[in-house]
């Protein structure tokens, strides 16, 4: 007589594939949803069974997941942030960013060595001047973002969406692109003063990022897209900028 081997029986293939592709398209769903979910699909299984073969996360996905609103939201999401760049006199300038997420597009850019809440504020109003204006801004909890930051936005129609305490990877694109800014401009020039460093990252960002940069997530194209040439261009116009730190080219004619 054959004699089975202790325990409960183990569930086929098809099954366990089908209770983690459940979990997976669902994060918001626990072992009860699924066990009934799986019933009303014509599978006999226990709620036990079901916990048992999911995946462990150390913190259960009970609501939408960060990387997953950025990713729904993306058109219509804006970030800023700050950095800082000294002089050649060891002042302290504050380079305040805002970008869109959906084209990595650079909205705007200021310099100044006090960065007050008042100021902050003033500088949305540069960045979003029109309509269609973004749905959220999201940024850290810097406290130059003070209570006339938030009620600019407010007045914007803007939500204010804060990133955890030190979770900084939670505005990534805007960390992303201040590290594009140290190392493709102010980190290879000497900055005299405020003005002079406006004038430099202003250049940068018009005559070059925007509208002749590569980025690999946008099909390696340019937040303003470039027109691809049909035939390959072997004759090429360059164009110098920030006194040939970078070139733009073109078909030369």
């Amino acid at each position: 007589m054959k004699r089975h081997p202790p325990g409960r029986p183990t569930i086929g293939w098809t099954l366990f594939h089908l209770i983690r592709r459940l979990q997976k398209e669902n994060p918001t769903w626990g072992a009860p949803r699924i066990t009934s979910e799986l019933r009303l699909l014509g599978h006999t299984v226990g709620q036990s069974t079901v916990s048992r073969y999911m995946r462990r996360f150390r913190q259960p996905k009970r609501s939408q997941g960060w990387t997953t609103f950025i990713r729904n939201t993306m058109k219509v999401t804006a970030a800023c942030d700050f950095f800082v760049v000294p002089s050649v006199t060891f002042q302290r300038l504050f380079v305040f960013v805002v970008l869109s997420h959906d084209r990595r597009f650079i909205r705007h850019v200021a310099v100044t060595s006090r960065p007050t809440a008042a100021w902050t504020a003033h500088q949305l109003v540069e960045a979003f001047p029109d309509v269609p204006r973004p749905t959220y801004l999201v940024r850290d909890r810097d406290p130059l973002y003070g209570k006339t930051f938030q009620r600019q936005l407010e007045a914007l129609g803007i939500e204010d969406t804060k990133i955890a305490p030190r979770q900084h990877w939670m505005n990534a694109y805007a960390e992303r692109v201040v590290g594009t800014l140290r190392r493709d401009c102010t980190d290879h020039v000497i900055v005299f003063n405020e003005q002079h460093l406006l004038a430099i990252v202003s250049e940068y960002v018009e005559q070059y990022y925007n509208v002749a940069r590569p980025h690999l997530r946008l099909g390696r194209n340019s937040p303003v897209p470039r027109r691809r040439e049909t035939t390959p261009a072997v004759r090429l116009k360059a164009t110098p900028v920030l006194g040939g730190l970078h070139h733009r080219y073109e078909r030369a004619a």
